[in-house]
């Protein structure tokens, strides 16, 4: 008849089994978790959506012609490779995951851990590189209530808003006039070198500036980047009325809003509450603000954003309004994960006890062979008590 043993080969094997099947039913019983501030989140990318599809209807009711090799989404928000406004280099992989409607819940929720309120003042730093995030960001603060003042450079790198007769101004004025959205760029520079468009053919520079003048919206037309840079913040401080900015969002690469491309790699992506001492080359409008020790919100490196949030890189075909980790994770289920902790620990100490039932019984004590118990011989020099 087999004894029970806590060290036996059968009993550990048992244990073993039991605890793989406990782990077994504790990973398949995970369920859907919504994230904290969930309906906000999908209003928001359900308006970016609205937004997104406003445009390229428009697009296509001009016989706009979309590159469905390049926008395989065929959303028009993804432009040429080169035009002559194209002001840097552009990846496209950033710019097809920047179209996902669901961006917009990303911001919803950096605005919402910097502690923004109904009605505050965001100053907002746009560029044409990004058309999508702009509309991500401007339905994020619509759905918050909250009070964007932005001011856009309008040059573009590759495949971003670079048609110089349909610019992001021109973009932002179509969904503002169509009661889309309910604010637009308040100012506007030419963008590229020095904020002034350097690297740009002269044409490329009128172009820009008449899509400036026919949206007409002031033109921040500085001689040099440090002015170009202290007029915005002069913008953005006449444009709050008084009230306190509480937050700051850079979109892009825009050279006033970082005051040199080596201060976007200094900032991570993403929320930053209190921006580091540094030895920042040039300090640009997101420099000054972050030094005020208002929130910065840094969206410049989409794939860091996109994986740390739980959404698709260059996704086909795009998502719909709340899918992705940002609006609902697996979590443990409680229930199920303490049912099969209890049944281990009641397996463990019961084999425990048995164990300790052996020992008191003697059942550990091994007899001696004859040829080791003590004869006459040895039993002499025992001294007897």
């Amino acid at each position: 008849m087999y004894k029970f043993r806590a060290k036996s080969n059968i009993v550990l094997g048992v244990l073993s089994f039991l605890s793989l099947l406990a782990f077994i039913a504790v990973e398949n019983g995970k369920i859907d978790s919504k994230q904290e501030w969930y309906n906000e989140k999908l209003e928001a990318a359900k308006l970016s959506q609205l937004a997104a599809n406003h445009l390229k209807n428009y697009r296509l009711e001009n016989g706009v012609f979309i590159d469905v090799i390049n926008d395989p989404n065929q959303t028009a928000l993804i432009g040429q490779e080169y035009t002559l406004v194209t002001t840097d280099r552009g990846y496209i992989e950033a710019k097809l995951s920047a179209t996902n409607p669901n961006f917009a819940a990303i911001i919803v929720q950096l605005l919402k851990d910097a502690g923004l309120d109904d009605k505050d003042n965001v100053a907002v730093a746009m560029t044409g590189s990004f058309p999508g995030l702009n509309i991500s960001v401007l339905a994020a603060l619509e759905i918050l209530n909250l009070k964007p003042i932005v001011i856009t450079s309008v040059g573009s790198s590759n495949f971003g808003a670079n048609d110089p007769f349909f610019t992001w101004l021109d973009m932002e004025d179509i969904l503002y006039k169509s009661n889309i959205f309910h604010s637009k760029s308040v100012a506007a520079s030419i963008g590229g070198g020095s904020d002034l468009g350097r690297g740009l053919s002269p044409e490329g520079r009128d172009l820009i500036i008449s899509a400036i003048e026919r949206n007409d919206i002031e033109f921040i037309n500085e001689n040099h980047l440090e002015k170009s840079i202290a007029r915005r913040l002069e913008i953005y401080e006449e444009a709050s009325q008084g009230k306190h900015i509480k937050a700051f969002i850079n979109i892009g690469g825009g050279i006033a809003s970082l005051g040199n491309t080596i201060n976007g790699k200094l900032i991570p992506p993403g929320l930053t509450e209190f921006l580091p001492m540094r030895n920042y080359p040039v300090r640009g409008v997101i420099i000054q603000m972050g030094q005020k020790e208002i929130p910065i919100i840094h969206l410049l490196n989409v794939s860091q954003l996109t994986e740390k949030f739980g959404l698709p890189d260059s996704p086909v075909p795009l998502p719909e309004p709340g899918e992705g980790g940002i609006f609902v994770q697996k979590k443990y289920n409680v229930v199920v994960t303490a049912i099969a902790t209890l049944f281990l620990v009641i397996v463990i100490v019961f084999v425990y006890f048995r164990e300790r039932k052996h020992h008191q019984l003697g059942t550990d004590a091994v007899p001696l062979p004859k040829s080791q118990k003590p004869t006459e011989e040895d039993t002499d020099d025992i001294p007897v008590v």
